[in-house]
């Protein structure tokens, strides 16, 4: 093994020469990263690793190896034990050399586990890229480490344009491209419709929906968050309100709920929302959309209404100052994505005036994002 011990007269002979010269910049930041790596090293023979920033710089290498596990199904390969890279290689078409180099890596950080010379395993945290079990992130996976993926490459053209970078690399707007791209868009159904059943779980442990007799669920795609909402509501009455070709896929996939508790209705709403709800729920809906088209949305629903409704967005919100936040960072994807945004307490309080509401309350929920009530402004006209 190469020791990885600094010899310490040798560099303070180095100091004593480049101290005043221009090269003492650049070896002060490499002796800095040296003792903060010696400083966080808890062994001797730990491998050092590369300085934060870089490791920050390259994250897509990691994202785009789990893609890559999780468009070949390699979860579900191992679900009954360990196999070999050839044996794996052999089944999904790949190169062995290459397929091993790529499970090696994953193993690393614990997405498998290495249990032989040429043998990998799953382990606990690959259990989400599994095919159709509970949590399962496989398919918004691949939405990722494809059409996020290439747009987020070109985070530079909406940084300079102010236009998503997904119009630029794709030649037309995202929702346009999964109309024309059926498995782009099975991927993508696939995977919102995985996050949503494990949200709307997290919503229902934080929300009281009793004495809510009717949710429309606006945008609400397959349904998923609906029905389990009515499973745990069950005098409950739910629509959902999307696109015609969603609704026509909805339908044929129809659920345990009964369908004269839950209906789907094609429509658009940008134009209109249907009357007949006392509250109307948006996931995930709002931060597709810049604040124009967002306080239509909002507006179309305060005109649906009724003056004792609920508005109900399920959205995360963005702490205020420098704090850390995963939101921060969905932000960006939503910059080059579409003409979306992450939002501020603030911003939602802009958005519910603008539309004719009132926003009441914020609700934590056990996910990263909250449940954002409102109701109608009762001096307000339409």
């Amino acid at each position: 093994m190469v020791s990885q011990r600094i010899r310490f007269w040798p560099l303070i002979q180095i100091i004593r020469r480049v101290r005043e010269d221009d090269l003492w910049a650049n070896i002060r930041s490499l002796i800095r990263g040296q003792l903060s790596l010696l400083k966080g090293n808890a062994k001797k023979d730990d491998n050092p690793t590369p300085p934060a920033l870089f490791q920050m710089a390259v994250g897509y290498w990691l994202s785009q190896a789990i893609y890559v596990a999780a468009k070949l199904g390699i979860a579900d390969l191992l679900a009954e034990g360990p196999r070999s890279s050839v044996e794996l290689a052999a089944t999904v078409g790949t190169d062995a050399t290459s397929l091993f180099r790529v499970l090696r890596a994953l193993a690393g950080v614990g997405v498998f586990s290495h249990t032989g010379a040429d043998s990998f395993g799953l382990a606990p945290l690959g259990e989400g890229l599994l095919t159709g079990v509970p949590g399962s992130l496989r398919a918004t996976i691949i939405t990722i480490g494809e059409i996020h993926y290439r747009a987020c490459g070109d985070l530079l053209h909406s940084v300079r344009t102010g236009s998503p970078a997904f119009n630029q690399t794709f030649g037309m707007g995202l929702f346009d491209y999964l109309r024309h791209n059926e498995d782009a868009a099975a991927a993508f159904d696939e995977g919102m419709s995985n996050l949503a059943d494990m949200l709307s779980y997290a919503v229902l442990c934080a929300y009281d929906f009793s004495g809510i007799r009717h949710l429309m669920d606006i945008g609400g795609g397959q349904g998923t968050f609906l029905r389990n909402i009515l499973k745990i509501n069950s005098k409950m009455m739910g629509t959902v309100l999307d696109m015609p070709s969603t609704v026509d896929q909805a339908k044929r996939r129809r659920s345990s709920v009964s369908c004269e508790r839950l209906v789907y209705v094609p429509g658009d709403f940008f134009t209109s929302v249907p009357d007949g709800a006392d509250a109307h729920l948006l996931s995930g809906v709002i931060h597709d959309w810049d604040d124009e088209r967002a306080i239509t949305i909002l507006t179309n629903c305060r005109k649906a209404i009724h003056r004792r409704g609920r508005l109900l967005l399920v959205e995360m919100v963005v702490p205020e100052g420098s704090a850390n936040c995963f939101s921060k960072l969905l932000d960006l994807n939503m910059l080059v994505m579409t003409r979306g945004r992450e939002r501020t307490q603030a911003d939602f309080e802009h958005l519910f005036n603008a539309a004719g509401y009132r926003l009441t309350k914020i609700v934590p929920t056990l996910a990263p994002q909250s449940l954002i009530e409102g109701v109608p402004q009762q001096a307000c006209e339409w």
